[in-house]
């Protein structure tokens, strides 16, 4: 399948794919060759399940390392009945789109002028990852070698039109879109493709479309899934809230930040791209309550770690505390490695990551690296279907 997040994940990372193998060897500093693991690819779950909470559990001790086999569904009996559940409510934009260049100097795009033109070159593609403000857009652009500033893009199947007006390494482009009379993410929204990740080999359906999104999805602000999330059903929710566990939502705009390569081999060496997030009055309200009863805060997925933590170091550097955080908009650039101090999250329910990944390396600063790659490979030889529409962990 080519994507840009193909491009993305294979041509700055190839190493993470052509080597994946259980590294054995533990050096006193956090290296990157410490985060490897061995896949089969028939492990990869190429779609999702008809029944999301149908999924397997591997339950892991946080501080015992013991593994236990469970189920989705049986996620209420595992919690004690006190724990404030927080959820990322970012909703995915179809955000992967196909153009042809018009050239540097290319006329307005109209009914009648479309026809007359030569598109020049090959089909461009086009990941949206970050949107700057209103209509101004950063993107990942393949091939980009060739992509100027000046150049406009025209999108199949629209009217909509983008002038490149800045360029960055690795295929990166801020583009200008325009649409005539209609706005612009409602076009998008019409013709853009789900940005499924690379190693689901097959292209996307309409169904990514609900299948893709989280039953609590609801700000349209991410090019990737909050996959810890796609488990749970309006089902589970209730019977959460029945046995009294309360629900806290954020937002946290998932985009490259959360599956940027890591290019050093040294981690201590890598920068994080940021990534923006919003935590409601609400939210803080219910974390600092939690915090003060002593009620444990479960996060549902690695980008609702990162917004947590980052927003306690803020807090902390602001002469507060971390349960005091502050609500409103903010921006994480955290990179969570073995040695952080968990100020805020004591349970996560997460996904299997890919090798080398900064998700990886989270979860393996939450639990022990030692605990995780166990835990990984008794997952493998025990058959759990991994990565985006696959199973999940839940670490206590």
């Amino acid at each position: 399948m080519s994507s840009a997040l193909y491009f993305l994940y294979f041509h700055t990372n190839r190493h993470a794919y052509s080597k994946l193998r259980l590294s054995t060897c533990y050096h006193k500093s956090v290296r990157l060759s410490d985060f490897d693991y061995t896949l089969p690819a028939e492990s990869i779950a190429q779609k999702p399940l008809e029944d999301r909470a149908a999924g397997r559990t591997l339950l892991l001790g946080r501080a015992s390392g013991a593994i236990q086999d469970g189920h989705f569904r049986e996620l209420p009996s595992h919690l004690r009945g006190d724990e404030l559940i927080v959820v990322n409510n970012a909703r995915v934009i179809p955000a992967r789109l196909f153009a042809h260049r018009l050239g540097t100097r290319a006329e307005p795009i109209s009914e009648h002028s479309l026809a007359r033109r030569e598109y020049l070159g090959s089909r461009i593609e086009v990941l949206l990852t970050r949107r700057i403000e209103a209509d101004l857009w950063e993107a990942l652009v393949r091939p980009g070698r060739k992509i100027r500033n000046g150049e406009q893009l025209v999108f199949d199947g629209s009217k909509l039109e983008a002038e490149v007006v800045g360029r960055g390494p690795y295929g990166f482009r801020q583009l200008r879109f325009h649409s005539g009379s209609e706005p612009v993410s409602e076009v998008i929204d019409k013709i853009g493709h789900v940005p499924l990740p690379p190693y689901i080999r097959r292209v996307d359906e309409a169904a990514d479309r609900d299948s893709y999104q989280t039953v609590f999805a609801k700000q349209p602000v991410a090019v990737a899934a909050p996959t810890a999330g796609l488990h749970f059903t309006p089902g589970i929710m209730n019977e959460l809230r029945q046995r009294g566990i309360e629900i806290a939502e954020l937002t946290l705009e998932v985009g490259l930040g959360t599956f940027q390569p890591i290019r050093a081999e040294e981690l201590e060496a890598h920068v994080m791209h940021s990534e923006a997030y919003e935590i409601p009055e609400k939210a803080a309200a219910a974390i600092a309550e939690a915090r003060r009863r002593h009620r444990p805060i479960l996060a549902v997925g690695t980008t609702v770690v990162r917004a947590l933590e980052d927003a306690a170091q803020k807090s902390i550097q602001a002469g507060g505390t971390a349960e005091s955080i502050l609500a409103g908009r903010a921006s994480a650039s955290i990179f969570i490695r073995p040695g952080h101090r968990f100020m805020l999250v004591d349970q996560l329910l997460t996904n299997f990551h890919l090798p080398r990944s900064t998700l990886l390396v989270l979860v393996c600063a939450f639990a022990g690296r030692d605990a995780v790659l166990s835990a990984y490979r008794h997952a493998v030889a025990c058959g759990y279907r991994f990565y985006s529409y696959g199973d999940c962990m839940l670490i206590r």
